[in-house]
């Protein structure tokens, strides 16, 4: 029988085993992923995905780090193409927010899981720039009066669990995906104190 191997170097291999992960973490969750599973998936030796990740938490820390990275970019492009108005971009803040919870749940549980295991200084930085990006919309609103005073901290913390909450609800199948848009524009009335349309 004659055996194939399988080239060790790859162009992009890092990138591509990132992608590969999050498709099988979207699919199979977490206890689905492996390194040896991802290099056969990428068409690699077992043995190639170890020059990028030393272990599967070095994976792990990788794929939270990218999803940071992705979901803080979403979030501060939602916003500046919102225009100035604050409500507006409030709105597409928390939108953006819960299109991706929706949409990688299993990620967004990754990353948070992750960001609490204080190993990852690159995990630490991505979630940082997310976490700043809300904090300043917040920031802004209670200077300008349109959200109550206080810790802004807390009140960051509040509108985190309101949207994971609205994300949850539609994941579960509870709510329908197509009532998600109303719940964050409700969702964004109660913070700023305007009435729900």
């Amino acid at each position: 029988m004659l055996m194939t191997t399988r080239p060790y170097h790859h162009g992009h291999l890092r990138d591509t085993l990132l992608v590969e992960a999050e498709r099988t973490l979207r699919e199979d969750g977490i206890e689905g992923l492996s390194l040896r599973d991802l290099a056969r998936q990428a068409g690699v030796s077992h043995a190639a995905p170890r020059r990028h990740f030393a272990d599967r938490q070095a994976l792990l820390d990788a794929l939270a780090e990218t999803g940071f990275l992705r979901l803080g970019d979403q979030v501060t492009a939602a916003v500046a193409g919102a225009g100035p108005d604050y409500e507006a971009r409030m709105h597409a803040m928390a939108t953006a927010y819960v299109r991706f919870a929706t949409h990688d749940s299993a990620l967004l549980d990754l990353m948070f899981a992750r960001k609490n295991s204080g190993e990852s200084a690159a995990l630490t930085e991505g979630s940082t720039r997310l976490f700043t990006a809300v904090g300043d919309l917040i920031h802004q609103g209670q200077r300008a009066g349109l959200l109550p005073p206080g810790d802004p901290d807390r009140l960051r913390l509040l509108l985190a669990a309101t949207l994971q909450g609205i994300a949850t609800l539609v994941i579960s199948g509870r709510v329908p995906g197509a009532q998600a848009d109303a719940l964050v524009t409700d969702a964004v009335a109660l913070f700023t104190g305007k009435p729900a349309r």
